[in-house]
């Protein structure tokens, strides 16, 4: 009989694989398949659904995958746990096939956006900035914490502390100097390794026309706007700007029952992110919308009077997910509304 349906357990070396025919019934089951020998048994096979945990390596050999003419899903790893069936089988790399083969045939299985080479290339820049960022972080927190140790204690503002141990440096003692004067080096290295990387971002939205129609929308800055075409394209994967809301963690955890509606906190699942530099974002547009009389400017003034300054935030941020969403959908710009 035909093959239907794969599941694969991605790994680093052995693979499993796990195909099932039209009558839900196991017709390819492979434990243990080498890396090198994998494209070949698929390759082999005829055009079918294949389905993969998101996890490294899976948007590569999603491409690879559909050269040979297969349609390939992606699924969060906690969506396809539910269908592992621990209680017959455990947990090992064939029970993980056997439930991704079930789950990825689900209709209301949520999918993971495929990515071209071109979309990781753009994402490889800002996982690189962002590297370069958390390690900016640390180096200003660990100078703090060396200066504090000789009684110098400094505030949390990174530029106040860039200026204060400048100015304590040649009272320093000793090795004290040379450790601290080190940091400070490295420090200024890695502003410049983070400008530099600003820059190529910049250059990326500038040469993308689906980016430059996101930065006409207040709190989209070419770092936000490059970060959502390379995440999700044009959107394909949602149904509508609220799901892609929902995919970002800007919407409010539900907890409804017997007919009475109860919402809680954002649930801020999703990509964290996105969702940061939506949220910076909308703390931008929120600080300037008061000199504004748009009508966007006017209704954010009007949520932060009646829900609070942070409410208004994460208000501003979905707005503007689900305006980036309806722009890449339909290919258009942003209209101010009358």
């Amino acid at each position: 009989m035909a093959i239907m349906t794969i599941g694969i357990d991605l790994a680093k070396s052995v693979f499993a694989v796990h195909g099932i025919n039209e009558f839900g019934k196991p017709e390819l089951v492979r434990p243990e398949v080498p890396r090198v020998k994998l494209m070949e048994l698929i390759a082999n096979v005829p055009p079918c659904l294949i389905g993969m945990e998101a996890c490294s390596g899976a948007h590569h050999w999603a491409r690879e995958f559909a050269r040979f003419g297969h349609t390939v899903r992606l699924m969060a790893p906690k969506f396809v746990a539910p269908y592992r069936m621990s209680g017959k089988r455990g947990k090992n790399d064939a029970a993980d096939a056997a439930a991704i083969a079930e789950a990825v045939t689900r209709p209301n299985m949520r999918f993971v956006p495929l990515k071209s080479i071109e979309q990781q290339s753009r994402l490889f820049v800002h996982r690189a900035r962002q590297g370069y960022v958390e390690q900016r972080t640390a180096l200003i927190n660990r100078i703090r914490g060396l200066l504090s140790e000789l009684g110098i204690v400094l505030p949390l503002k990174a530029a106040t502390v860039r200026r204060e141990a400048h100015k304590h440096l040649e009272d320093l003692p000793g090795w004290c100097n040379t450790v601290v004067g080190d940091a400070l080096s490295e420090l200024t290295h890695l502003d410049e390794r983070i400008g530099q990387y600003d820059k190529y971002i910049a250059q990326a939205a500038a040469e993308d026309p689906q980016s430059r129609q996101l930065m006409h929308l207040s709190g989209i800055g070419p770092t936000t706007a490059s970060a959502i075409v390379a995440t999700v394209g044009k959107g394909h994967d949602f149904s509508c700007g609220r799901q892609f809301c929902a995919w970002l963690g800007l919407v409010p955890g539900q907890y409804s029952s017997g007919g009475k509606q109860r919402l809680g906190r954002i649930t801020k699942a999703g990509d964290s992110y996105l969702r940061t530099l939506l949220v910076l974002g909308a703390r931008a547009a929120l600080a300037t919308a008061k000199n504004k009389t748009d009508p966007v400017s006017r209704w954010a003034i009007s949520v932060q009077e009646r829900r609070g300054y942070w409410k208004a935030v994460v208000a501003i941020a979905a707005k503007n997910a689900r305006m980036c969403w309806a722009m890449l959908q339909r290919g258009e710009a942003f209209k101010m509304p009358a």
